[in-house]
């Protein structure tokens, strides 16, 4: 069964890393980052040593972009991964 979630971009990705270049540029650094960020074993490492107040500061933050950036519709079904209704 394939996954409704794919981090194939970071793997793919041979352009060029870092920010103020353009737009474009910033935003293929930012989704590399994310999905670089987002691996397993470096999460179980960082929450391992994140402070309570860097955990909350962290989770306000995503949450605080999705709900700016996302309807109700889009979290269900691009965030949480659910079927379109």
């Amino acid at each position: 069964m394939e996954s409704k979630f794919s981090h194939r971009f970071s793997e793919a990705y041979d352009g060029l890393l870092g920010f103020g270049f353009s737009r474009e540029v910033d935003g293929y650094t930012l989704t590399y980052y994310v999905q670089r960020f987002s691996n397993d074993r470096l999460m179980a490492l960082l929450r391992q040593r994140m402070s309570d107040e860097d955990m909350e500061e962290l989770s306000d933050r995503l949450i605080g972009l999705m709900r700016k950036y996302l309807s109700d519709q889009e979290y269900h079904t691009h965030f949480l991964g659910e079927e379109e209704s």
